[in-house]
């Protein structure tokens, strides 16, 4: 399995990025090992009221890519009934 770089994972949140950057969040990128995918949201996501949403839709991106495992938020912003609902949704899209 190849490693997924930061690039590729930075690229992946695309859309996302633009809403980051109006309200200065910011999405780093601690970890790749092992296509397992840790990632702290900073800035002006700490504390923010929307980063769940932010995260769930991070974690719905970075799933499609082909080396990636899991996606662990460090700071524990994607709760369990937002990941199962993406998990369910990728498993049943073409």
């Amino acid at each position: 399995m190849a490693e997924v770089d930061r690039e590729t994972i930075l690229a992946s949140v695309g859309p996302i990025q633009a809403v980051l950057d109006a309200h200065d969040g910011e999405v780093n990128v601690v970890s790749t090992e092992g296509g397992i995918i840790s990632i702290s949201l900073e800035g002006g996501c700490t504390g923010c009221s929307a980063t769940p949403t932010t995260a769930m839709q991070i974690y719905y991106s970075l799933m499609k890519l082909e080396d990636v495992n899991d996606v662990i938020f460090l700071n524990g912003e994607l709760p369990e009934y937002m990941r199962a609902f993406i998990d369910d949704k990728l498993k049943i899209e073409p």
